[in-house]
């Protein structure tokens, strides 16, 4: 589980850049400013270092004790110590053990490929050995003034994580009783609509059939004239016939 602010910090023993070891329970009753960073003399870390080592007289103002914390060995840690003329406590992380208990020694990516390495982060932990503030994920420029401020009161510290109160059980709602069933009442079945012609439909038939038989009738007036007039000219011409016969 992640360190949080108000928990107490896990103590250590690490072998330090003057060849001594530095406990951090013998530095109750002092501040501690315990700064992790990946590696020796690179360009951040010294940035980080040579910030620190210059406002260092502000921490001692405030009885604030500075550890710088990577997985660099003594000797490693004595070089950068001489070349950049730190004043304050290098501590080697050599079995890892520090990183990994305060949670920093995490997966990181460059040019496509992943390793594992030290997070830059800062855990301020007060006189009595809890952590008083975390900064992740530390940015180099400007993090020397926000440990400071944090330090003096300046800088709003997080709270301390709340326990979460136990979740209450919800009663379960009595079950209600089986409402009684109704007895399936007959529903009448629907009679089918009977659909009525419109009025102005039904005199457009009976229209078209009075036309229809008018001209039925007339049709069959001409027709039978027609065989009449015929029968007439029939009629005529045998009779003609038979007057011409007679005559001869």
């Amino acid at each position: 589980m992640a360190l949080q602010v108000g928990d107490t910090a896990p103590d250590f023993e690490m072998p330090t850049d003057d060849g001594s070891s530095i406990w951090l329970s013998a530095l109750r009753g002092k501040k501690v400013v315990l700064y992790f960073y990946p590696k020796d003399d690179t360009p951040g870390c010294t940035v980080e270092a040579c910030s620190f080592r210059d406002n260092l007289p502000d921490f001692k103002g405030i009885n604030a004790e500075i550890i710088g914390v990577s997985r660099d060995d003594g000797a490693s840690h004595q070089r950068f110590r001489n070349k950049f003329g730190l004043n304050f406590t290098l501590a080697s992380d050599t079995t890892g053990k520090v990183t990994e208990d305060y949670g920093v020694w995490t997966e990181k990516s460059m040019y496509g490929k992943t390793f594992m390495g030290i997070q830059r982060a800062t855990f301020l932990i007060d006189e009595k050995g809890k952590i008083m503030h975390i900064f992740p994920k530390v940015s180099v420029d400007g993090h020397t003034a926000e440990v400071l401020a944090a330090l003096k009161g300046e800088l709003p510290l997080a709270a301390p994580a709340a326990a979460k109160p136990a979740a209450k059980k919800k009663a379960k709602p009595a079950a209600k009783p089986a409402a009684a069933k109704k007895p399936a009442s007959k529903k009448a079945t629907p009679k089918k609509a009977v659909k009525k012609a419109p009025a102005k439909k039904k005199a457009a038939k009976k229209t078209v059939k009075k036309t229809v038989k008018k001209l039925a009738k007339k049709s069959a007036k001409k027709a039978s004239k027609k065989v009449a007039k015929k029968a007439a000219k029939k009629t005529v011409g045998k009779k003609a016939k038979k007057k011409a016969a007679n005559k001869k």
